[in-house]
């Protein structure tokens, strides 16, 4: 397991404050990461979450961020230079969904859709990227989707924006490598989270029944894919994948 210890790594996770995100920063702190947990106006279970860990031993600090806006990507970058140090790794785990029949779909919803999970991916891996490569060293990981394969009704605007994670994650990949910065994804099947509790008990049913494990998975089941491609020795020779824990829904 000495593999997988992050002790003496600094970690920051976008969307740390509840669902993979959360599971992540939780597994993190305890292979020893420095970890900032970067929230979108939930202080109170950011704070919550930090304090748990803070009082087990961990170092963990907690931010704010609208991934969305470039401003409040600009003041993340200098409140993790203040507060952690040197980022080495990035874990860009906010994210929305929406369950939405395309020709109901606004031009709003197709925009939000994307300024979360596809523009906010960009703006803060940009924030860290350039330090990375300048250091030769750092793990940028992008939560993605099986849907981004699969595609599945009433989500276009979802499967997309996570879609477009994939094909940003492989060509960054091409100009991180030689600087020993990767760039990988999770394309993790559905999860029993809060983002899930909002969809349809219809459109839950229907997923359920695709899946060959015969169940929805949990967070702590993908925070594993994340440390590995984490580790400074597991996850080296990972370059431009994306790794899928996801029930069988989509095999590659």
């Amino acid at each position: 397991m000495e593999s997988f210890s992050l002790r003496g790594k600094t970690a920051l996770v976008t969307g740390g404050n509840s669902g993979i995100g959360r599971a992540i920063v939780q597994l993190f702190a305890a292979q020893g990461a420095k970890v900032g947990i970067s929230h979108c106006a939930d202080p109170q279970g950011a704070n919550a979450l930090a304090s748990g860990l803070v009082a087990s031993g961990a170092d963990v600090l907690v931010t704010e961020c609208d991934v969305t806006d470039a401003d409040s990507v600009t003041s993340l970058g200098a409140w993790s230079r203040d507060h952690l140090g040197p980022v080495d790794i990035l874990v860009n785990a906010a994210g929305i969904s929406g369950e939405t029949p395309f020709v109901d779909l606004s031009i709003e919803q197709w925009d939000r859709m994307m300024a979360v999970n596809l523009r906010g991916t960009f703006l803060v891996t940009k924030q860290f990227f350039g330090e990375m490569v300048a250091r030769k060293y750092g793990r940028v990981i992008n939560i993605a989707s099986q849907l981004a394969y699969k595609g599945t009704h009433d989500m276009s605007h979802y499967c997309a924006s996570k879609a477009g994670v994939v094909g940003f994650t492989r060509a960054l990949s091409y100009e991180g490598a030689p600087h020993g910065v990767t760039v990988n994804a999770i394309a993790p099947g559905p999860v029993e989270t809060a983002m899930l509790a909002g969809f349809s008990d219809e459109w839950c049913a229907i997923k359920f029944g695709e899946l060959p494990a015969g169940r929805f998975g949990q967070a702590d089941e993908i925070a594993p894919t994340a440390l590995l491609l984490a580790s400074q020795t597991g996850g080296a020779y990972f370059i431009g994948q994306t790794l899928s824990p996801n029930g069988g829904d989509v095999m590659l």
